[in-house]
């Protein structure tokens, strides 16, 4: 019987099609010379664990349903690179009877398992499995394939047999960092480092250059931790090599130079974003990492109280006026305004961004990228958005004057206006306005609110432990001991899960200054920023330290964390 009447036979009688579309399927699959089973498949008369259920039937070969918890033999990982897998999607599941079984979706395809045989010395038997099966364990068996140390001895092995190895081969598309078997050892070593990153959540790499060798430090929630060290004479190969995927130039050494990458960790892009600067004991490299698989958070999800989200709620609805989001670099400045924009576009409203650089695509909003060399500016952008009929404008950071004043007229004249600033709190926004040299009034009559924001740790969940807290820290916190739930704080002991440092991930601590009627009066008699937010205080001003404080007796972060990312307030 062949094998067509034979998987005819096995699909009917388990009822899963009828004659008819079994032969119209067959007719259709030899008229465009396809295989059988993808034109059933193609058509969604079966699905492709029926299929290879059937096909394992017809053709005698087993068939499993999971993959879970499978070990793929060590010589396969060893002896086969990830780009055959990858292509032919065949992934060693065992050994029996001294042969390797193979786990395959392709039941027909005989080359890909001759070529392993061939490659491995052995006989190959085939088993049948499905195509998400097999990818997954591919992707998790050739992660845990090697580690840092291992490779950075191979490398050094190869190395010295070798001398040094650049490659100077621009990469074409996206690179996937899983790939490493066949690839030069500086290229492995790299490739690993950014896995390595990627693995721990760290949003920065950076390579720095010593005496005597070369430091590699990971940054894991706003925080620089020591991961690896390796010979000085590694240094100039791994720079050149972060130089080669940046697309800059390998012989400038002498002034800093910029780059981007991309590239791919099983269905994820990453964006690299590449900086080298000529230090003192050789070439400094720093990577950031974006992922783009990362969603984009909403207003619900950056970490507001719900006072502070009512109180926001109502001063986003405004349909004129300026709303400046204020802190140090790297406090999610842009995801607070990404997500007040998302809270109010709607298909009534146009909105516009100009941005340096543009770090997530936001559906229905056209975005601005600010190029300076080309003369496309904060200020001449604005410019030139002003008359493109919006309603919603967002300028990535107010600079200097000249952005200033267009961004409060723009205000004035019927727009709402979101912005940053960077300053210590929301009060030094009013003030350092004043000092640009925007007139008092228009300060005053433009300015809805100010939102001061920093990023705290999150208290792992894996490792969260209570504590009793002495009083010096809630001395600092502006705590009373009677006010803490069950008379404890909590704190992370450190676990494998978070890098043993107790952390893991960030949210945010927020000041929002709504503008009301007494503080324009200060704003218009120059009052300083220490008196301004004193007022504001007595009136019920919630500052950075009193939201944390919130947090930590909620066992969200700790005591420790609050007081290492806010200063004391002004009482």
């Amino acid at each position: 019987m062949s094998l067509e009447s034979s998987l005819k036979q096995i699909l009917i009688g388990e009822a899963l099609l009828s004659d008819a579309q079994f032969e119209t399927a067959l007719h259709a699959a030899r008229e465009a010379q396809r295989p059988l089973e993808k034109e059933l498949l193609e058509r969604e008369l079966a699905t492709e664990p029926q299929l290879l259920r059937a096909m394992g039937q017809a053709l005698g070969l087993p068939y499993r349903d999971s993959l879970a918890g499978v070990e793929v033999p060590q010589e396969f990982l060893e002896r086969v690179p990830l780009h055959f897998v990858r292509r032919h999607n065949v992934v060693a599941v065992g050994r029996r009877d001294g042969r390797l079984e193979v786990a395959t979706a392709a039941a027909l395809e005989t080359n890909p398992l001759d070529d392993l045989a061939m490659l491995l010395g052995v006989e190959v038997e085939p088993v049948l499995a499905p195509t998400i099966q097999i990818v997954s364990l591919i992707d998790r068996a050739y992660e845990n394939k090697s580690r840092l140390g291992g490779i950075l001895d191979n490398v050094m092995e190869q190395l010295s047999d070798e001398g040094p190895q650049i490659n100077s081969v621009q990469p074409i598309g996206s690179e996937d960092l899983l790939d490493i078997g066949d690839k030069a050892p500086v290229i492995q070593l790299v490739r690993q480092i950014l896995y390595e990153a990627f693995q721990v959540r760290a949003s920065d790499v950076h390579i720095q250059p010593r005496e005597e060798d070369v430091l590699v430090r990971f940054r894991i929630d706003g925080i620089l931790y020591d991961r690896l060290t390796f010979p000085k004479a590694l240094q100039d190969s791994m720079i050149s090599r972060i130089k080669v995927m940046g697309n800059m130039d390998i012989a400038e050494k002498r002034t800093p130079q910029d780059g981007r990458a991309t590239m791919t960790l099983r269905d994820r892009e990453i964006d690299l974003r590449m900086s080298v600067v000529p230090a003192c004991f050789g070439e400094r490299a720093v990577l950031r990492l974006l992922d783009k698989g990362t969603r984009l958070f909403g207003l619900e999800d950056v970490g507001l109280l719900p006072d502070d989200m009512a109180k926001l709620l109502r001063v986003i609805q405004f349909t004129h006026g300026v709303i400046f989001v204020t802190g140090p670099t790297g406090s999610g400045k842009t995801t607070t305004l990404y997500g007040m924009l998302n809270k109010i576009n709607s298909s009534q409203t146009n909105c516009i961004t100009i941005e340096d650089p543009i770090e997530y695509r936001l559906h229905g909003i056209s975005q601005i990228q600010v190029t300076d060399q080309k003369g496309m500016t904060f200020a001449s952008g604005l410019r030139s958005v002003l008359r493109q009929d919006p309603d919603v404008i967002m300028v990535g950071e107010v600079r200097d004057l000249e952005t200033a004043r267009i961004a409060i007229q723009a205000a004035l004249t019927g727009h709402l206006v979101f912005s940053t600033l960077h300053t210590n709190d929301s009060a030094g926004s009013l003030t350092r306005l004043l000092d640009l040299g925007i007139e008092p009034y228009l300060v005053a009559s433009a300015m809805i609110a100010v939102i001061a924001q920093r990023l705290v740790r999150v208290i792992c969940p894996h490792c969260k432990e209570s504590l009793i807290p002495e009083a010096e820290p809630l001395r600092e916190l502006g705590v009373a001991r009677e006010e803490l739930i069950n008379g404890v704080l909590y704190r992370g002991r450190g676990c494998k899960e978070c890098f043993q440092t107790g952390y893991f991930g960030r949210t945010g601590i927020y000041e929002l200054f709504a503008i009301d009627e007494e503080t324009r009066v200060q704003i218009m008699e120059r009052r300083n920023a220490t008196e301004i937010k004193r007022s504001a205080i007595e009136r019920g001003l919630k500052t950075l330290r009193m939201d944390g404080a919130q947090k930590a007796i909620a066992g969200l972060t700790t005591a420790a964390e609050v007081l290492r990312v806010t200063q004391m307030d002004a009482v």
